[in-house]
């Protein structure tokens, strides 16, 4: 949050939901007594709790976890000593066991919502899982005996679900008939994913784990954790799925988690009213959203330690673990694919590694970390580009994403079916009756190489244009897959040489007559490096891959290989997607992975002289509305006087205009004097620096009431020296979590610093540094962008319509339109008018 002119705050009006008074004093100077509509019986923590409530809904301001933690313990003492009061006082024992009750809900309430929030997320995981495979089946036929059933369910106990289930009626016996069929079922999901994220749920779209990595360092997105979000997310991520688009579903995964942990414990007023207590809940949440994504547990503990959380003290990792406990034993339980696996793609491998596959396995993480750089820059540069020229058209832009990745898509047998389908295909071993595309045929070894080189091209060309897009989306699959893709290739290559050289020396390991290489287990090392180096995480998608496979004897190379893929990551640019999009988006939080210059904190403070000041006396109401109805400030220092200029306090514009909310309710007078400060307190002199301006100073003004505002205002604001180091305020900011810091020298207020100054002085530096000219970058975008509107034009022009299965084109010359025969055949479109 940014006290200056250019900050986004909410504007000044009445309070929503606050509901009662709080403590606002009128005092009578003539009479010498309180006006009869004081409020000054409020108890502090109805004052408090009501403040709250209305800060609750501010957007885009930081949480300040020192007032939060400041507040949380008045709260504890204050309960602490209304039992110790309850134990001194005589009771009956029937109020004594109520309130030994109380105090043991008060213990497990935690329990029962991390409970509640695992629940709830392995059934929408399970539900989820099951809509995502009948509509990704859909897109090619359907079950004739019961239409709900997807493939597997329909085919169920038939070992090639291609050629040997009688059950299973394609849309068409063509293949171009089934390559349409195909495309428009993919429009229509695509349409109605975006469709519903548009007019419903904005803040659907995308992976949000960027987002949520700012909520829970303390950045406030309103509705964006919201039921309606929860609700468009759940929706509109199997359309996006089973549209076709490069999309996952793990990342969304993780918001919808945290979507049901954040409203289940604003059911309860002790997380309602605690930011700190709320956060436990989230981390615990995309701890289960990533367990029940993977079927990991452990690795979703671990995901939100290394990846989503700021603060992971012990206590939260082992909510976490119990969240994610339930979410898993739950999916578990429900057992969607009803083959007691968590997810397709879970596989395990009876067969042992050799060493002379070591340097392969290196390989795989090399190529796993030059894809997540080549992935992460123009992914970038693609989402620039939508948002400077595609922000007002996104259902066009995603239908048209969809209905160019079917038409590119449908010839290839890899690209055409889902990619955790695809997985599944490529983690398995060639023994077994099933050989997807005869991938372990060895006469067509490397046609399917070939194929499969085009599909890793070609993947990564449609996720880096794909993801962004204004549907539920997530990387996570996308580059599993397509590290999956590279991994079986190199694994392939492997087997065709030692096919080619069975008596060679480096195959000595081999034994006769055994499958020496597994090109399987290659495929899940790519998977695993590709996500490794996509998000720069290390740990949790190592337990992750271990989780998937359980084979504890690909433990070594799967660190190896992720290993190498990390340290490719050194090479480039720092941060993964998460952190990249946070840079991108300008979110205020601060990333471990960024440098801060050895620079005084005078370098990137708004000076006094940008600020609007208040003094603590004098100040009529009239001015302050005038002040908060023109201004957009986020708060307001509070200073002595015009001539010392001392540093006493700091009122936030929400808490101001509360107060005055509550001021012009009880009473309508513009003239009363505001008081930011107690009269007993003793004044600072002579502690002055040089002509820093005053603003609304009025304390000439004649006044016949007075405002107390003293409880609205931070006495005790962290200061630090115009000297101190940037480096060392970014590790306040870091580890304290203020929302802002004051520079003072000598008692004398000179500026502010924020988690936001610091980040704008550090871009700046690094852009300064930059010597890279966007001139050239900007052209090509700019010629993009015409031949692509040039592009719609012309084919707005030239299509006509539609009359009995035959599409109309405009013709040359006369002006008359042409038919292009309907290459659907009768029976197809009679089936797909009958479903």
């Amino acid at each position: 949050m940014t006290l200056s002119a250019t900050s986004t705050t909410p504007q000044f009006g009445p309070p929503r939901y606050a509901s009662r008074s709080p403590g606002l004093t009128y005092i009578d100077e003539e009479a010498g007594q309180q006006n009869g509509h004081t409020t000054t019986d409020a108890p502090p923590q109805r004052f408090i709790e009501e403040l709250e409530e209305f800060k609750r809904h501010a957007d885009f301001v930081t949480t300040d976890w020192v007032q939060d933690a400041a507040k949380e313990q008045i709260r504890q003492r204050q309960r602490r000593q209304k039992e110790l009061l309850a134990r001194r006082q005589r009771r009956s024992s029937l109020q004594y066991a109520g309130q030994r009750i109380r105090g043991l809900y008060a213990t497990i309430q935690v329990w029962i919502i991390l409970t509640l929030v695992g629940a709830a997320i392995g059934l929408n995981a399970a539900l989820l899982n099951i809509v995502t495979k009948w509509l990704s089946d859909l897109r090619m036929g359907h079950c004739k005996t019961a239409f709900y059933l997807n493939k597997s369910f329909c085919c169920w106990g038939v070992d090639r679900l291609e050629e040997d289930c009688p059950d299973w009626q394609p849309w068409s016996d063509r293949f171009l008939g089934q390559w349409i069929a195909y495309l428009l079922f993919c429009i229509c999901f695509a349409f109605i994913s975006a469709f519903l994220v548009k007019c419903y749920a904005l803040n659907a779209a995308g992976p949000g784990i960027s987002e949520i990595k700012c909520i829970i360092a303390g950045f406030v997105m309103k509705n964006f954790l919201d039921s309606w979000t929860l609700l468009i997310k759940s929706i509109g991520m199997p359309l996006a799925i089973a549209s076709g688009l490069s999309l996952g579903k793990e990342g969304p995964s993780v918001h919808y988690a945290v979507c049901f942990g954040n409203i289940i414990s604003g059911l309860f007023t002790k997380y309602k009213r605690s930011a700190a207590k709320t956060r436990e809940i989230l981390s615990a949440s995309a701890a289960a959203g990533v367990a029940a994504a993977f079927g990991s547990p452990i690795g979703g503990v671990l995901f939100s330690l290394e990846e989503i959380s700021s603060s992971f003290p012990p206590k939260t990792m082992w909510r976490s673990y119990y969240c994610a406990l339930i979410a898993t034993a739950v999916l578990a339980a429900v057992n969607p694919f009803r083959t007691g696996q968590l997810v397709m793609f879970d596989v395990h491998y009876d067969r042992s590694w050799h060493l002379f596959e070591l340097p392969f396995f290196v390989l795989i993480g090399i190529l796993a970390g030059l894809y997540a750089a080549f992935l992460l820059k123009w992914n970038l540069r693609a989402q620039a580009f939508r948002r400077r020229n595609l922000t007002q058209y996104p259902i066009c832009e995603v239908v048209t994403l969809a209905a160019g990745t079917a038409i590119i898509c449908y010839p290839n047998a890899f690209l055409r079916i889902d990619m955790t389908e695809l997985m599944a295909v490529l983690f398995r071993e060639c023994e077994g009756a099933y050989d997807f595309h005869e991938l372990c045929k060895a006469s067509n070894r490397w046609a399917n190489i070939l194929s499969l080189t085009f599909a890793v091209v070609l993947r990564t060309l449609l996720a880096i244009i794909s993801f962004g897009a204004k549907v539920p989306s997530g990387i996570f699959v996308p580059s599993m897959a397509i590290g999956a893709s590279f991994g079986r290739i190199v694994g392939m290559i492997l087997e065709a040489l030692h096919a080619a050289n069975p008596q060679s020396r480096y195959f000595a390991a081999c034994e006769l007559d055994v499958p020496c290489i597994t090109p399987g287990t290659y495929a899940f090392l790519g998977a695993g490096a590709a996500l490794s180096a996509t998000m720069q995480i290390t740990v949790s998608s190592t337990v992750i891959m271990f989780e998937l496979t359980g084979a504890l004897v690909y433990i070594l190379p799967t660190m190896i290989t992720i290993g190498t893929a990390r340290l490719m990551s050194l090479f480039f640019p720092p941060g993964g997607m998460a952190d990249r999009l946070i840079a991108f988006n300008g979110f205020p939080i601060l990333g471990a992975e960024q440098s801060m210059p050895e620079e005084p904190v005078s370098r990137a403070m708004t000076p006094a002289s940008d600020l609007v000041v208040l003094p603590a006396h004098g100040l009529k109401l009239s001015r302050i509305v005038k002040l908060l109805s023109k201004t957009s400030y986020s708060g307001f220092p509070i200073v002595s006087d015009q001539k010392s200029h001392t540093l006493l306090g700091y009122i936030g514009r929400t808490q101001l205009a509360h107060a005055v909310n509550r001021a012009t309710k009880l009473r309508s007078t513009c003239e009363a004097e505001c008081i930011f400060w107690s009269s007993n307190q003793p004044t600072k002199e002579a502690l002055a620096s040089a002509d820093i301006p005053i603003v609304f100073n009025d304390t000439n003004a004649p006044d016949a009431y007075k405002l107390d505002f003293t409880s609205f205002t931070d006495i005790t604001p962290l200061t630090v020296h115009p000297r101190l180091s940037l480096a060392t305020t970014k590790e306040i900011f870091k580890k304290m979590g203020p929302r802002v810091m004051f520079v003072e020298h000598e008692g004398c207020f000179d500026g502010l610093i924020t988690a936001k100054d610091c980040m704008k002085y550090e871009h700046s530096m690094s852009a300064h540094r930059c010597s890279n000219d966007p001139t050239k970058i900007n052209q090509l975008e700019a010629w993009l962008w015409t031949r692509l509107t040039a592009s719609a034009s012309w084919i707005s022009k030239q299509f006509v319509g539609v009359r009995q299965n035959r599409i109309l084109l405009q013709t040359r010359g006369n002006g008359a339109s042409s038919e292009i025969i309907g290459l659907l055949s009768r029976s197809s479109v009679d089936s797909m008018e009958n479903y």
